[in-house]
């Protein structure tokens, strides 16, 4: 199986590295448009208990506007999803999709560029948390 994310574990608290991932994604030009919290919404929802579990949608709006006016559909797969979950002993894990293995999907080569782009960029985020 293709792996379809980037990760990194790194030796920080989670709120710490949620911080850290936001400022590394600043960056690189990217915003978060949604922050979802997976352990408090199934708490909430199934009431069980999870451990800390964050899903960001990031956003990098030039690549977002080339990725539309070259795919119409493509906002399907975006925002770019980075998760952060607790890793026990300390430890964070930090994830993002890759661009490259989400937009291979898609027969369009025109998106290629892009994807590798964005690659490159999420890549250097989760290295700089």
């Amino acid at each position: 199986m293709t792996q379809y994310y980037l990760k990194r574990t790194v030796n920080q608290s989670f709120d710490e590295t949620v911080a850290r991932i936001t400022e590394e994604l600043k960056k690189e030009g990217f915003g978060i448009l949604t922050e979802i919290d997976m352990q408090a919404t199934l708490k909430k929802k199934l009431d069980v208990d999870i451990h800390p579990y964050k899903i960001l949608g990031a956003c990098n709006p030039p690549f977002a506007f080339n990725a539309i006016q070259t795919e119409s559909h493509i906002g399907l797969l975006l925002p770019c999803n980075v998760i952060l979950q607790d890793a026990g002993d300390g430890k964070t894990e930090v994830a993002a999709i890759d661009p490259v293995a989400s937009m291979s999907r898609v027969d369009n080569p025109a998106l290629e560029p892009m994807a590798w782009e964005v690659r490159a960029k999420l890549q250097r985020a989760i290295e700089g948390v």
